[in-house]
């Protein structure tokens, strides 16, 4: 079945499906066997791997340009939408899960965000739904921290405040008030 070639440049961030953000490195020629292959070179700096995607696999791999910062926008508005329902059996739920993410797709990201976001600060997570949750976020906010050149962090905390996400509790933060309470109190 013949593919359509996609056109990148060195230099682009693309989504790879499995891993997500990379930058295109080059494209280089590769001698295995008797056969010459262009590959394409693609950086994941946080994973810190190097990935090489054959140039005619590229579109079946799934590998893809950025998307628009209006598909961007479209996803995160799904995301603040209502959960979906939950009849599933936790198993078959998180394997949907984790194809969604593994897909790579903004739109499917977001049902997975949607889903698991916790809506108040007396919401609990299950350790492994959190985990599913934070790698969603993560994968959304690459895409969205390139989009809007800003770092990683600072593109989870965005889309955590457009969804109004409440944050968490830190039990080791002292109150100023308290402390100076207790400063006061050493005092005497």
């Amino acid at each position: 079945m013949p593919t359509k070639k996609l056109d990148f440049k060195s230099g682009q961030y693309v989504v790879y499906p499995t891993q997500g953000v990379g930058k295109l490195l080059r494209v280089e020629e590769q001698s295995i066997g008797d056969q010459k292959i262009k590959m394409m070179v693609i950086d994941f700096e946080r994973n810190h791997m190097t990935l090489r995607v054959p140039v005619e696999r590229a579109e079946l791999s799934g590998l893809r340009p950025l998307s628009s910062m209006k598909k961007m926008d479209e996803a995160i508005a799904s995301a603040k939408g209502k959960a979906g329902a939950k009849r599933m059996i936790w198993a078959r739920r998180a394997a949907q899960y984790e194809e969604n993410i593994n897909s790579g797709d903004p739109m499917k990201l977001a049902e997975v965000v949607r889903d698991l976001q916790r809506r108040s600060a007396s919401d609990t997570m299950t350790f492994s739904a959190r985990q599913l949750y934070l790698r969603a976020l993560e994968r959304m906010a690459q895409e969205f921290a390139v989009l809007h050149k800003m770092d990683l962090d600072a593109a989870s905390d965005k889309i955590e405040d457009i969804l109004g996400v409440p944050k968490e509790i830190d039990l080791n933060a002292v109150d100023e008030e308290d402390e100076e309470e207790s400063d006061e109190s050493d005092e005497e």
